[in-house]
């Protein structure tokens, strides 16, 4: 249970910093911004494994970064957030 709210937490704030430093607006409501923040972690995780197995924790950075490249595909992409 703690690990899904702590998920949701760190989430929102991911994503939250990850829209404040992408350049231009982003309009999108608190649950995207949610899972742009836990989709940004992801990706991020994935990347840093390198293709191992186990899935290493990312850094706070990387998981802000991976978010930017959440939105700037979806920008791309046309994806209404």
């Amino acid at each position: 249970m703690f690990n899904i709210i702590g998920a949701i937490i760190s989430g929102l704030i991911i994503g939250w910093l990850a829209r404040y430093f992408y350049p231009g607006t982003v309009p999108m409501g608190w649950i995207a911004t949610i899972l742009l923040g836990i989709g940004g972690s992801l990706l991020a995780g994935l990347v840093t494994s390198r293709g191992r197995g186990d899935f290493s924790r990312a850094g706070c950075l990387a998981s802000i970064l991976g978010a930017i490249v959440l939105i700037f595909i979806g920008r791309h992409l046309n994806i209404d957030f």
